[in-house]
Formats: structure tokens, sequence, C-alpha cells
């Protein structure tokens, strides 16, 4: 299995691989960047096809939490992990607090959290052999309102740059997806006057979503085909690929997956077709940014974090102007931006 020679390495410190027998725990933790301070990115929980997938997952994933963090300004180096295996079948006490003793090995070089099918409750069971987690209850807690409120902020941001307005009454949203970020972005969206459009592969969270929020279900692979104005993947990532751009009707691509596009050259094509792109690290930093707060000297202020969240509109206003006038791609300007923070630190 190759791994130092994958583009996705992009010289990671450190990829460690663990295992514990007892519990059957099989997780990969990759450590990216630590120039602005120790490595903070969620745990996902996911039943990979081959392990050479997990590789892959986590090494784009923790490249991204490097920039996410240094975009965010936030005192963070990128990392993250993946536990592999069914979350509806192999979670336990036993399997997370072996997790729990594999951070501590790790020494404070990378923190943990919350990220798909990895709960709050989770996340304590870590904690009873670790400190090196965050996001806990009683903390910052959940971080998952504090994604979806950037994610709509970042749209409404997107919207202000293409069509001089931020009025969501007609506005058209094909939603990809439907965790609780998204379940929170929908929510907003549908109480500023948006039209949804949904779809996921868990038909209990659809049946919600339109209940709640009196939104359209869609068939999992009509979602490209719709004629509306935005287009925001909310589920796993590389949606936004060869055969799916062309099908593509919306002119904004803006939601809280990670990942969105499965090749840098993506970001290109969907300039030179007039779509604009919300970058997906920039757009969903919001939960991040919130367990920040739960390490500040002064201690956890929800009002504090929803300020800075709210920087991500000036943010990917000031990302969609440079790519506007350079002639650049969003998500260039975005890495752009992140390695001249990375750099030159915050």
């Amino acid at each position: 299995m190759a791994v130092f020679n994958q583009a996705e390495f992009d010289n990671h410190e450190q990829v460690v691989f663990c295992s514990d027998e007892a519990s059957g725990l099989k997780a990969i933790i990759a450590v990216h960047n630590t120039n602005l301070g120790p490595a903070v990115g969620g745990c996902r929980m996911w039943d990979y096809a081959k392990d050479e997938d997990a590789v892959y997952d986590v090494l784009r994933l923790s490249k991204g939490m490097t920039y996410k963090n240094a975009v965010a300004r936030l005192p963070f180096g990128g990392g993250k992990s993946v536990i592999i295996g069914d979350a509806k079948k192999i979670k336990s006490e036993q399997l997370f607090r072996a997790f729990g003793r594999q951070l501590e090995r790790l020494n404070g070089s990378y923190y943990s959290a919350e990220d798909v099918n990895i709960t709050c409750d989770d996340v304590a069971l870590m904690n009873k052999e670790t400190n090196y987690v965050l996001g806990l209850e009683g903390k910052s807690g959940n971080p998952s309102p504090f994604t979806a409120y950037g994610t709509f902020l970042g749209i409404k941001a997107a919207l202000q740059h293409q069509r001089g307005h931020q009025d969501f009454s007609g506005i058209k949203v094909a939603v990809q997806g439907l965790g609780a970020v998204a379940y929170g972005l929908c929510k907003h969206l549908a109480e500023a006057g948006a039209q949804l459009f949904v779809t996921d592969i868990n038909q209990d969270s659809v049946e919600r979503v339109v209940n709640d929020f009196g939104a359209t279900s869609v068939g999992i692979d009509e979602i490209y085909d719709l004629d509306v104005d935005v287009y925001a993947p909310c589920a796993l990532g590389a949606t936004v690929n060869d055969e799916t751009i062309p099908r593509l009707k919306a002119t904004i691509i803006a939601g809280c997956a990670n990942n969105q596009l499965a090749q840098s050259r993506h970001g290109e094509v969907l300039r030179e077709k007039g779509i604009l792109y919300a970058p997906d690290y920039v757009i969903n930093a919001g939960g991040i940014i919130n367990v920040y707060y739960e390490t500040a000297p002064q201690g956890y202020s929800e009002a504090a974090s929803n300020k800075h969240v709210e920087g991500i509109y000036d943010t990917l206003t000031e990302i969609f102007a440079r790519s506007e006038k350079e002639q650049k791609s969003t998500h260039l300007i975005a890495d752009e931006l992140a390695q001249e923070i990375i750099k030159n630190g915050l």
C-alpha cells in the first residue's frame, strides 16, 4: 500500500496505524502540519471497502484541516483520524477507550474531536483515557450548529458576490446529505425563505427535513440534474467531478462536506463554467472555530465563538474578490491564503 508517493501525502509529519485486538480497533491518525500549533481535527468512523481508501481519506482530510485552521486564524495545526468499521456494529466503550490510549501516546501532537459517525458521547469515552480531545459536553459541546451557521453565512456571501443581494426568497437549494450539520443548514435556509430539494441514503433523515421545512425529496442521483441556484454538497467528498459537473445547473456550489472537489483541476473547470465555488474548508470551519473556544484561557464563550464564525462571510468575500481579480479558481486562492498564514504565522 503506497503512502509516501501519494499526492495526498504532501509531507505529512506523522501517520500512525493503530490496532487493539481486544476491542477490534483499527484506526489511522494523520498529523499533517504543526507550524501554527498542535494538530486538531475530528475522528471519522467509516466502513471503508479497503485499507487504501481509509489512508487516502485520512491524508486528504488531515491536509484539509491544516488549511482550514489556518484560514480560520486558529492557533492549530492540521490532523485527522479515521476508525475503520461500521458504526452501527462496532461501537463500544472498549473501542473508544482503546482509541483514547492511542491518542495519549501522541503526547499532545494531535487532538481529536467529533466527525462523521462520532458523537460527543464517543469523545467522552476517549476522554477517560486521554485529555487530548476537544468538543466535550459541558465545554464547547456539539460543533454541528456552528458548522451549519458558518455554511449558511458562506452561501449568503456567495449570493452577495454573484447576484448582488442576500435575499433567499425564490432561491432554490439542492442539499445532498442530511446529517446533523446539513439539518441545521436546512433550518437556516428554510427560515430565510429558500426552497429546498434534498436527498440522503437514510430515508428517515429525508422525511424529517421534508416534514420540518417543507423540502422536496429527490433521488440520490437526481440531485445533480436539478434546475437550482445552489448545490450544497453535505455528504462525503468528491461529488464535484468529471461526471457530475456537466450535469449541474446551479451557479453556486457551497456546502459543508469536506473535499468536495474530486481533483484540484475541477476548481478551474467550475470557474470556466461560471460556477462560483465556496472552498469547502473555508465555508465549513464553524465547528472547529467553536472547538477552539473550548481552549480559550478565559473559558468557553458561545458569543465569542459565533462572532468568530461570522468572519467566514468576510473571508469568503475576500477569496471571491481575489479570484475574480487574479482570474484564478477560488480553491487556489484559498490555498494561497492558507499557505501565506502557515508560513508567516497568525
